[in-house]
């Protein structure tokens, strides 16, 4: 897929060039996980050098190699900073276990990358929290989380927060769902705040439901389907014509949405 640039940044090489399943170790795939299309059909997968995107249904996996992904790369899988060692529940994947990652020439800044999970991001607030009273906390909260506690602030400001002061550049983000956090007006503060980062040398992998956080022009989008993982454009994806197709013809799609089971 060809790269839509709206800019002449230079593109760095990517942290993380490609992963691949090693097949051969895979016990079986009738066994759940590996069982789904885009895991039993992934041989290689490509990853563009500022941000690559995974849609798809709900259950269609992007979410569980993008896990597999992080835990592969060094991160809790719960979320959170390459330093974080923490567990609330042992309930990921081990799907990173069969998974063979390529690295680039740069090195990652190890202390600017950070996974994200929608799902799991109250309890990384927690463990924030408990590693800043092993600090100076007024300090510690300062320099890296806005001056207070992400507990203090609301589920979207406290991503938002996290973005803008702990996101220094130069490293790798891997983002699951960041939009269930954010209002419209805050997911187009994410691509204002996404594009800064690339700017750095930041690398972004993002599973995401959101037509305005997939819209990021520089970037290659893989749709996981029951054929497997695909590359699309931008204007093929479900994300892009669902929702011009509603605010085009939203009074008529709300009609035969809301139509009564005995209406012709």
């Amino acid at each position: 897929m060809k790269s839509r640039s709206t800019n002449e940044r230079r593109e760095l090489e990517p942290f993380v060039r490609y992963v691949e399943l090693k097949r051969d170790r895979v016990p079986s795939f009738d066994e759940y996980q590996f069982n789904i299309p885009a895991v039993k059909l992934l041989e290689r997968l490509e990853f563009h050098p500022q941000v690559t995107y995974f849609i798809g249904e709900n259950g269609s996996g992007k979410s569980t190699l993008l896990e597999a992904i992080a835990v592969l790369e060094g991160f809790n899988p719960e979320g959170g900073s390459r330093n974080f060692d923490f567990s609330t529940a042992d309930s990921h994947s081990h799907l990173s276990n069969y998974l063979l990652s390529a690295a680039g020439s740069r090195r990652v800044n190890t202390s600017d990358s950070y996974f994200l999970r929608a799902e799991s991001f109250y309890n990384v607030s927690t463990e924030i929290d408990r590693v800043a009273k092993l600090h100076k906390p007024e300090k510690f909260y300062r320099e890296n989380y806005g001056g207070k506690s992400l507990h203090t602030r609301s589920h979207g400001e406290s991503f938002f927060t996290l973005l803008t002061k702990r996101f220094r550049g130069n490293g790798l983000s891997l983002l699951d769902e960041p939009e269930s956090a954010l209002s419209p007006k805050r997911q187009l503060g994410f691509l204002t705040r996404m594009h800064d980062l690339l700017a750095t040398g930041s690398q972004f992998i993002i599973a995401t439901h959101s037509p305005i956080i997939l819209a990021y022009p520089n970037s290659t989008i893989y749709q996981f389907t029951d054929r497997g993982i695909e590359s699309v454009r931008y204007e093929d994806t479900d994300q892009f014509q669902i929702t011009q197709m509603f605010l085009s013809r939203r009074e008529a799609m709300l009609r035969e949405l809301l139509r009564e089971p005995d209406e012709e």
